[in-house]
């Protein structure tokens, strides 16, 4: 129930279970609403606009099934289905603005899901020329406790169909073709950060190849049990107040709006009570940060110098890389693909801490759930594209750099060692490094191998193992 307040305060009187309060003239929402802004002036975040849209998807499948369920009647049910695609129709800035409650609210996520209730039904009203009711009618057969915990699961399984598996894929792809094209330069291996055998370009490249698909094909296997939604569970996970259909229609009609498959999860105790494929799934995203920061800081390490460092690759110039040093550049691509990584995990632990608070019939720390495993997946999905196209790509290989180190790289040495033995092959290796010597040279001073023997054994390529 709502009336205007005094002329020119620009607040007009909400009322809901527990008073009246003013709201907003404009807003959209509700007392319900009002009273959680009011409550929760804690972050300034908002929950994340994918998780907003995948609630108002709940709202329209909702409607469409409890309509034809004859739970509502067909002109409301009709009303709140166009008013949830008007919604879903605004760009993010627009929408956001009628969804203000705070991501550190009430654990079960209420607040907000109050907050979609009351603006799809005061959209809904003025479309449909008669009270909508967000309780009666748009909440029909749900509840916080079931819808929140869906909608984490459906924002995150769009956000990884839609942007995270096709920026896996297209890194992936690059890396397929930066592989063949620089099969030819080989470089000094490193292990514990110091010189080893040599390997070529295109293995360093299909080693972080094979680990990302490895990645890709995790994430790819946790979307099924995010497709799986506590919906019709209710209050505590009985069905209470709802139509025994209503969950199977549901997710029919979410089916076909999202473009994947949903339907009831086996246990709704499981999905309420806990949030282990949310766990699941940021596990997966974290994997894929361990990768992300494997490769970047290889690159990182591989570019560094120029001259003082290792100087195997030149990186694309992207911008001026300081603020008092002239000419400096710095790889700052991977430096944020490194950051996101970071991110990544830290949101990967929060997540792991709350949902161990899964008490009794329902997890209580829904919001920061559902806030940090969209934000992974956001950030994820930013990067890849980044460092596919503006670091993989376009990097250049120093070959002088590359023949340089090899060429003086006493480690070759190992090749010998069958031959000649460990201890000798040590004697060899250690004076290379004492006298600065080319591994070759110092090889023919000290063995009775014949030259041109030991350049075919001491040959980079084919220390490779590949010709």
């Amino acid at each position: 129930m709502s009336e205007q307040s005094p002329a020119g305060t620009g607040m007009r009187i909400e009322s809901d279970s527990m008073g009246t309060l003013q709201v907003p003239a404009a807003a959209l929402y509700g007392a319900q609403t009002q009273r959680a802004v009011l409550n929760f002036p804690i972050s300034g975040q908002t929950m994340p606009p994918a998780f907003v849209r995948a609630l108002l998807l709940i709202k329209a499948a909702a409607a469409q099934a409890n309509g034809g369920l004859q739970v509502i009647d067909a002109a409301g049910a009709n009303a709140i289905v166009q008013a949830c695609h008007e919604l879903l129709a605004m760009d993010d800035t627009l929408l956001m603005t009628h969804f203000p409650v705070d991501v550190f609210q009430t654990g079960s996520g209420t607040s907000s899901h109050m907050n979609a209730n009351e603006v799809v039904a005061a959209l809904a009203t003025r479309i449909l020329g008669a009270a909508v009711h967000p309780n009666d009618q748009v909440n029909a057969g749900q509840s916080s406790n079931d819808v929140v915990p869906s909608a984490i699961h459906v924002a995150s399984a769009i956000a990884i169909n839609e942007r995270l598996l096709p920026a896996l894929d297209h890194l992936s792809e690059v890396l397929q073709r930066k592989s063949a094209a620089l099969h030819g330069y080989i470089k000094t291996g490193r292990t514990h950060l110091m010189d080893a055998m040599p390997v070529r370009f295109s293995q360093v490249l299909d080693g972080w190849g094979a680990q990302l698909r490895g990645a890709t094909d995790q994430v790819r296997a946790v979307l099924p049990l995010l497709q799986q939604l506590a919906l019709g569970g209710t209050a505590v996970g009985t069905g209470v107040n709802a139509h025994a259909s209503l969950a199977q229609r549901c997710c029919q009609a979410l089916s076909l709006c999202a473009g994947l498959s949903f339907s009831p999860g086996a246990n709704r105790f499981a999905l309420m009570g806990g949030q282990d494929v949310a766990v699941a799934a940021s596990g997966r995203l974290k994997v894929v940060a361990v990768v992300l920061m494997k490769i970047a800081n290889d690159l990182r390490w591989m570019n560094s110098g120029p001259l003082a460092g290792l100087a195997e690759i030149e990186l694309e110039a992207l911008q001026p890389g300081s603020s008092i040093m002239p000419g400096k550049v710095n790889p700052v691509i991977p430096e944020a693909t490194a950051m996101v990584a970071s991110q990544v995990m830290g949101n990967d632990v929060a997540i792991t801490l709350a949902a161990q608070s899964g008490n009794f019939e329902l997890n209580v720390m829904l919001p920061l759930i559902a806030r940090n495993l969209l934000e992974s997946i956001s950030l994820l999905a930013g990067v890849l594209p980044l460092l596919a196209d503006k670091c993989v790509a376009t990097f250049r290989v120093n070959e002088p750099a590359l023949q340089d180190a090899l060429a003086r790289n006493p480690i070759l040495v190992t090749a010998l060692s069958p031959l000649i033995g460990y201890a000798r092959s040590a004697e060899i290796a250690k004076k290379a490094y004492r006298e600065g010597r080319p591994i070759l040279e110092v090889a023919v001073e000290c063995t009775d191998i014949p030259p041109a023997t030991l350049q075919v054994l001491l040959d980079p390529a084919r220390l490779t193992g590949e010709g």
